[in-house]
């Protein structure tokens, strides 16, 4: 079995964001990146434990830049048995899905497995594109795969319960918190991840179909205000005075 997972960098929950010319361009410097967890813990996982259970090999694949390439060494010291670095910036999610499927054509792989989104930009967007591009199945927000032969069964949340989905390879999926657990990588797999193959290739020619306009910081938080617990009457003037819907 191929498996394809797609890794991507985002910043550590705890580095301090700024922005740069003019509040168009994210400022990375002195941030501390570090493998989306999507990617990470559910998507790369799971191929792996596949794997280890069928046989096959992962690769990943990143869009970036050589400062993406610790974070995709992450990825090989946790299991992976390869990486491909596409060289370029990833502009927006259309460009990446393009990169990602423009290389995933040549190279027949049975399943593509993507993290539900980056926590850094929350569009849960490239996934179903380049199932798109490549005219396969998608399944998204997975919480169970188990893999039969050709035959690939998969579990999402739903309102109200669960959904059990049926799909024969290849298809695309996004993985959801469910799919496994994290795994930490010992000193053999860090040591081993020094000397896997880690490939750069050329980005093929594509256009972005978005652009940012500007980033901007969320409102400083508001200090709490504290009702009586005996005085309902202010607590319902606060509710439909002051009170925000979100």
């Amino acid at each position: 079995m191929k498996l394809l997972v797609c890794i991507s960098k985002a910043p550590d929950t705890t580095a301090k964001i700024a922005f740069t010319d003019g509040n168009t361009k994210f400022d990375e410097n002195g941030v501390q990146f570090i493998v989306n967890p999507y990617d990470e813990w559910y998507a790369l996982v799971r191929a792996l434990e596949l794997t280890e259970t069928t046989g096959g090999t992962v690769t990943t694949i990143t869009v970036g830049t050589n400062s993406d390439d610790p974070t995709i060494r992450k990825a090989l010291a946790i299991g992976a048995t390869d990486a491909v670095r596409i060289d370029a910036v990833p502009k927006d999610a259309y460009y990446v899905a393009n990169q990602i499927a423009s290389y995933a054509k040549t190279n027949e792989y049975d399943i593509i497995l993507t993290g539900k989104e980056t926590i850094n930009y929350n569009g849960a967007q490239v996934g179903a594109m380049i199932a798109e591009i490549l005219d396969q199945p998608f399944v998204s927000l997975a919480t169970k795969l188990d893999v039969q032969g050709n035959a690939a069964t998969l579990e999402r949340d739903v309102s109200g319960g669960v959904e059990v989905v049926e799909v024969n390879t290849p298809f695309v999926l996004s993985a959801a918190k469910g799919m496994s657990e994290q795994r930490i990588p010992n000193m053999r797999g860090i040591m081993a991840a020094r000397t896997k193959p880690l490939h750069v290739i050329e980005p093929v020619a594509s256009e972005e179909l978005t652009s940012v306009v500007s980033y901007s910081m969320p409102d400083a938080k508001a200090a709490c205000k504290y009702v009586d617990a005996e005085n309902a009457e202010e607590l319902i003037n606060l509710l439909h005075t002051e009170a925000k819907v979100i």
